[in-house]
């Protein structure tokens, strides 16, 4: 199959499970932003999206998306490890007009990756999945605080939002050139929207996690 067998088909399966970190990210902004309003709304959104199936179907959806994301992102890292051979100790300059973000975005998706792992651990495999499993679980806020008290946690939330930012920043507009859906008019538009959203999205991260430390730890 030319999706996995072909390089152009294995970075359009990046490109699009990578759009699935990109909606990931700005579902769960907005649905913190709801605990910085009122925590009682943020209750209600938690107990919404709990064991249902929908939920868990969108679960498994994000979830398959991340793996083959990674798994991709590893094969294409050392296929190109392996194309430029020794040729790659010899470089000693950049060029000017490549990302920073784009010669660094598997070390940026590895330390994205770590906090992925570091939130699952502490808020769904305490909240969704026990409530899988038929146990009783406890109101989103109270995960908010068990997480949020620790003062360790906001430094580590907060380089983990920065390298978001410069993995979406760049891999959001690069999607969509993969895919086609961007010339030489559309390419500066969508760095540009790439910018602005990872921007917002950052912001909103940052605000969130310091109003959570400064409620629960403070």
């Amino acid at each position: 199959m030319w999706l996995t067998n072909s390089s152009v088909g294995r970075k359009i399966v990046m490109s699009v499970t990578g759009l699935f970190l990109v909606l990931f990210v700005t579902f769960h902004a907005l649905m913190n932003a709801v605990a910085v309003i009122k925590f009682e709304y943020y209750d209600a959104i938690c107990e919404f999206l709990g064991a249902n199936w929908y939920a868990v179907l969108g679960t498994l959806i994000l979830a398959g998306g991340f793996v083959i994301h990674i798994i991709y992102a590893f094969i294409l890292t050392l296929q190109n490890r392996k194309a430029r051979g020794n040729n790659r100790y010899a470089v000693t300059s950049k060029p000017k007009d490549v990302e920073w973000a784009s010669q660094n975005m598997f070390v940026l998706g590895l330390i994205v990756l770590c906090g992925i792992v570091l939130h699952l651990t502490q808020f769904w495999a305490k909240m969704q999945l026990p409530e899988l499993m038929g146990e009783h679980v406890m109101r989103g806020q109270d995960y908010l605080r068990a997480t949020f008290s620790q003062l360790w946690v906001l430094p580590v939330y907060l380089i983990w939002f920065a390298a978001l930012w410069f993995h979406i920043s760049h891999g959001f507009w690069s999607a969509f050139q993969t895919l086609g859906t961007a010339n030489d008019k559309w390419i500066p538009r969508w760095q540009c929207i790439s910018k602005w959203w990872a921007t917002i999205v950052f912001i909103l991260f940052a605000v969130e996690a310091c109003y959570f430390t400064w409620f629960f730890a403070l």
